[in-house]
């Protein structure tokens, strides 16, 4: 193993701040709202504060594009059998990234960032974002794994308003 740098130091003097007065020890993990949201990873979205839910509330699960994807069923379906999660949000967001490129413009973008061919990794862009939501709200709908008894909805987030739509 290398030696530490001290790239992060900033952040990890932030944490101390952070954990000298840290409150949220022996949390049980458990959704006290019952509630997940797959999101977008986008640093524009605060999932708790925009349903006015707070720490230990929710199971949030971000990823590019907010997809329900294998692993986002994998949390899901532990979030149902397991930490009390009765209601799920898929939330994308207006202007992604993910459904601004083609993945040719992303293979290009990438590529020039990093110095060499990227057209071997997938991005997965949206061409729809919802028709793309609605696919995605019906994986969970459908899987075997969660009952009929979980609500599940689509929303799509304005990251101008801080407004949810819900589409399905």
């Amino acid at each position: 193993m290398g030696a530490v740098s001290d790239d992060f130091d900033d952040l990890i003097a932030a944490n101390r701040e952070f954990a000298a007065d840290f409150e949220l020890g022996g949390f049980d993990g458990v959704a006290h709202a019952g509630v997940a949201i797959v999101t977008c990873m986008d640093s524009r979205i605060d999932p708790l504060r925009m349903l006015g839910l707070e720490h230990g509330d929710a199971k949030i699960f971000r990823n590019p594009g907010g997809r329900v994807t294998s692993a986002a069923l994998e949390a899901l379906v532990l979030g149902v059998h397991l930490l009390g999660v009765n209601r799920i949000l898929v939330v994308p967001h207006t202007s992604c990234a993910m459904a601004k490129h083609t993945e040719q413009e992303l293979w290009v973008k990438v590529g020039e960032s990093a110095g060499q061919d990227a057209s071997w990794q997938q991005f997965h862009v949206i061409s729809d974002q919802i028709a793309a939501l609605q696919e995605d709200v019906q994986k969970v709908r459908s899987h075997p794994l969660i009952p009929g008894t979980v609500k599940v909805g689509g929303f799509l987030y304005d990251v101008d308003t801080g407004l949810l739509e819900q589409k399905f």
